[in-house]
């Protein structure tokens, strides 16, 4: 299998689908303790150690019944190599697609918000070697940047200026991928770009109307069909939102006319159906506990 992905919408052929088991909120990292101070939610405490087990066990049963519909489908899944991050300090292989950037059948190993979280590459050290090269972001210059705050759409990318991606490592993608077009956006005061922005296909996205407006709409959209979500239906959550209500509209798109969205979104099912598309309608318990909807507990490889 040789990496082969470029935009959000191609085929999809082989994947990774994230792994819940020894799931943690870490103790000794320097940036995710500062969570407490930065976080608009005062009710209850930013969390701390391992995940309960009971929970780690229904986000498994959910990510396997997500492995089984695309494996249905005709889709090669693959999955983390287990590592325990309760006793590693870590914090999980629950998103992979925070990790690795895929850029055609290049990978870019980007230096994580959460220091903690760059050994996570070892638990996908599968795909980086089925690439033909890896660009490795540089440690300890002031650059930060996850994966997910990318959006791929072929030879035009966003790239979400926020806490988890800045402007220097913006500068360093550009000059390491000339041959794409990345344009720079910034909406709100979030991390990642995939519960903002979901395009389906050419031509065709979903948007977050609560952070883009026509204002400050990517100019790589220009003459696209917007679907506008002016809201979801909020999740509940296990004592505290590591995701906002918003993670209900992050979605995986299978090809240019499916995608798997979350069933308890029935505005947005109907909104989409309207467009022609055919809805998978499957169901992450855990998405606001452990921060991660559809798209972003799956790390595509290979697209057509």
């Amino acid at each position: 299998m040789k990496i082969s992905s470029s935009n959000e919408w191609g085929k999809l052929r082989s994947v990774v689908v994230g792994s819940a088991t020894w799931a943690n909120w870490p103790t000794n990292d320097p940036v995710f303790a500062l969570e407490g101070e930065k976080t608009l939610w005062k009710e209850t405490p930013v969390p701390s150690g391992a995940v309960p087990q009971w929970l780690i066990d229904e986000a498994n049963e959910d990510l396997e019944d997500l492995a089984s519909v695309l494996t249905k489908l005709g889709i090669e899944v693959l999955r983390p190599k287990e590592m325990n991050f309760q006793e590693l300090g870590g914090m999980y292989n629950y998103c992979p697609r925070d990790r690795l950037i895929i850029a055609g059948d290049r990978v870019v190993d980007p230096v994580m918000m959460y220091p903690c979280r760059d050994q996570e590459i070892y638990a996908l050290d599968y795909v980086y070697q089925n690439a033909s090269k890896v660009l490795h972001m540089p440690r300890h210059t002031g650059m930060v940047m996850d994966a997910a705050n990318v959006c791929r759409m072929g030879d035009r990318w966003l790239y979400l200026e926020s806490p988890s991606g800045n402007r220097q490592a913006y500068e360093w993608l550009c000059e390491q991928l000339p041959d794409i077009d990345i344009e720079l956006v910034n909406f709100y005061s979030g991390v990642h770009i995939d519960s903002t922005i979901c395009p389906l296909r050419e031509g065709f996205v979903v948007l977050n109307a609560s952070r883009v407006t026509q204002q400050n709409c990517p100019k790589s959209f220009g003459g696209w069909t917007k679907l506008w979500v002016n809201d979801v239906e909020a999740q509940s959550f296990y004592e505290y939102p590591y995701a906002s209500k918003w993670i209900g509209m992050n979605m995986l798109s299978i090809d240019p006319n499916t995608v798997i969205v979350d069933k308890n979104q029935h505005a947005l099912i109907e909104d989409l159906e309207k467009a022609k598309f055919t809805v998978i309608p499957l169901e992450l318990r855990h998405s606001r506990t452990l921060g991660g909807g559809f798209h972003c507990v799956t790390l595509d490889l290979v697209r057509e």
